[in-house]
């Protein structure tokens, strides 16, 4: 049995879940538990509070972490990535009030900066030789400068609606999070061909994301034409069809090309083209 801990609720904590699922592990929670079992894959899952998941892993009492790249590298403790996953993707950056000229990191120089990332934000000031005093705050980081508490804020940006709404505005991208796979690298035997399942299960969702499986009939004639349109991971699948001269040529393509790929399979010929969604590819 292998633990991995993850967000306890929130964006993070949802789709760590659907990848878990899409992974084919099914996780119980309906009924809110610290701890949860896997119904179908020996994993159990831990509900934590995001900013304690690298220092449960770090310590042994989870093997495995699905948490934000911002609180590994805020929190410091001796985790490795194991995987980066794709999802939950931000920044953490530097605001200040939306009248305010801003020319450069010197900005900042003798002012107060709030946020929850002070690690972070100190190595910034640091490269830039900039002396700012840092505000620790735990939440609503957002509201400091129209409070006097601070005048300029260091936080996780997403859309920047809440930015705007606090008359703030985006100076400098400082960090760029997402989420990631962290261990502690001391597995026994067991947890690491568990983590190898994973890992292997985590490829083939990759390989399949952004992927159309097309099939159409074609005129023999054009299937050297099709082939040089449409190149398959190795070779794509033909086969003969009852009518004398035609054949039926099966591939996969990317999403974002497969309109233009369409259009040009129809000029030369292709008719019945089947495009359906690719759930797993397996190399």
């Amino acid at each position: 049995m292998l633990r991995i801990a993850i967000q306890s609720k929130g964006r993070l904590n949802e789709e760590s879940t659907a990848m878990l699922r899409e992974l084919g592990i099914e996780i119980d929670d309906s009924k809110r538990k610290y701890l949860s079992n896997a119904k179908n894959f020996p994993v159990e899952m831990l509900y934590l509070r995001d900013d304690d998941i690298p220092g449960v892993v770090a310590s042994g009492s989870a093997s495995l972490g699905i948490v934000g790249l911002n609180e590994v590298e805020e929190k410091g403790y001796p985790v490795e990535v194991v995987e980066k996953l794709g999802f939950g993707g931000c920044r953490i950056s530097l605001a200040i009030p939306k009248a305010d000229v801003y020319e450069g990191p010197q900005y900042f120089e003798g002012k107060v900066i709030a946020t929850s990332y002070p690690k972070i934000l100190k190595k910034f000031l640091d490269e830039n030789g900039v002396n700012a005093r840092i505000e620790v705050i735990t939440g609503s980081v957002e509201v400091t400068p129209a409070a006097g508490i601070a005048d300029a804020i260091f936080d996780i940006v997403s859309s920047g609606s809440t930015l705007v709404a606090n008359n703030l505005k985006e100076v400098e991208k400082v960090f760029f999070s997402e989420a990631v796979l962290i261990s502690n690298g001391n597995l026994s035997d067991e947890e690491k061909e568990i983590l190898a399942e994973i890992q292997f299960r985590l490829e083939s969702a990759r390989n399949s994301r952004d992927k159309k499986y097309i099939l159409m009939n074609l005129p023999e004639a054009s299937l050297d034409e099709a082939i040089r349109i449409l190149p398959a991971m190795k070779s794509p699948t033909v086969l003969p069809l009852a009518e004398k001269g035609w054949c039926s040529l099966h591939s996969v393509v990317n999403t974002g090309d497969l309109w233009d790929k369409v259009r040009a399979l129809k000029a030369i010929g292709a008719e019945g083209i089947l495009v359906l969604d690719v759930n797993k590819i397996i190399l």
